[in-house]
């Protein structure tokens, strides 16, 4: 098998003296553009995503790529949800996972290592990939999902939706940052912390910003105000988790998303836009989660409930 860097267990790894959790930065960050002249030039059927079903970060991606209408556009591979110490799979015994399409590679390493022989970071995804060049463009979700809302244009189903509108970038970026600090990150800082100072420091900041996100959502239909964006995009892929993984999983235990009237109409909302609910996947989402993390869930016993999806329809009635 290829030897190349692996992110298994990881999680281990990017903990700091005091016992907090600290993430690793991506390294790819190179752009698409909508000029024809740039190095990565939008192109129908140019590009492929490497993505988990299980992964919040690559779950932005997907559900952008949805409400962008570009699923004709830009192809897409799902890794196994099992994350082992040989790192991201392209196994196939688990539905949902396609394998890899492209290069009929065994592992995501060996992705990476084609766009670098010399990488020796961490093996993420999403992985936005050039056909045309054979490498990396960009592993940074936050930055994909600006691509994929803006420089595909050309080829868009749904080109009005504008998830990065100008007027609102100002207060969209402030939400992104306490949001992606607080709770997109906060509960991987809660269930990761190896320290209970750090944990509680973690899950202090969580539940604050949640309470903080309920007091917004009861006023309003969308973070940033009544209309869409990208942060009710990044927000939503954590809180879909939440009480299925969160909850238990990394003992962010006070209070269950379903206990927040007001997020929990903002998931239905979302959650039925078009193209949305394809992406959701739970039975991926719980594995990779209980099964993949032996340091928190040793057993590997993997929970069945809660059916979050039955909670979203009685949401929407």
């Amino acid at each position: 098998m290829d030897t190349a860097p692996s992110n298994g267990n990881t999680w281990t790894k990017e903990v700091s003296d005091d016992g907090a959790f600290v993430r690793t930065p991506t390294h790819f960050h190179g752009s698409v553009s909508r000029d024809a002249t740039s190095k990565h030039a939008a192109e129908s059927g140019r590009y492929h995503l490497y993505v988990s079903l299980a992964c919040p970060w690559a779950h932005r991606t997907l559900i952008v790529r949805a409400l962008k209408g570009l699923q004709d556009v830009i192809s897409v591979d799902v890794v196994h949800p099992h994350l082992t110490d040989s790192g991201w799979s392209f196994a196939t015994d688990f539905p949902g996972s396609t394998g890899d399409s492209l290069g009929m590679r065994s592992h995501l390493q060996q992705v990476y290592r084609q766009a670098s022989p010399d990488y020796t970071g961490i093996i993420t995804v999403p992985v936005l990939w050039d056909k045309k060049l054979g490498t990396i463009v960009n592993n940074e979700s936050a930055e994909i999902i600006r691509m994929l809302n803006a420089e595909f244009q050309a080829f868009s189903t749904r080109p009005e939706l504008d998830l990065y509108p100008e007027q609102l970038r100002a207060v969209i970026d402030d939400t992104n940052a306490w949001v992606y600090k607080s709770i997109n990150n906060g509960v991987y800082r809660s269930g990761f912390a190896k320290s209970q100072g750090a944990h509680e420091q973690a899950v202090n900041e969580l539940f604050d910003a949640l309470d903080r996100v309920e007091g917004i959502l009861s006023k309003q239909a969308f973070l940033c105000g009544d209309v869409l964006t990208e942060a009710d995009v990044r927000l939503f892929t954590s809180l879909i988790r939440f009480d299925a993984v969160y909850h238990t999983h990394f003992k962010c235990n006070r209070k269950l998303i379903s206990q927040y009237p007001s997020m929990l109409r903002f998931m239905a909302t979302i959650h039925r836009l078009p193209g949305v609910a394809a992406t959701v996947d739970l039975d991926q989402i719980r594995f990779h989660y209980y099964y993949s993390h032996r340091h928190i869930n040793p057993t590997g016993i993997v929970p069945r409930g809660p059916d979050i999806l039955q909670q979203l329809a009685a949401a929407r009635a």
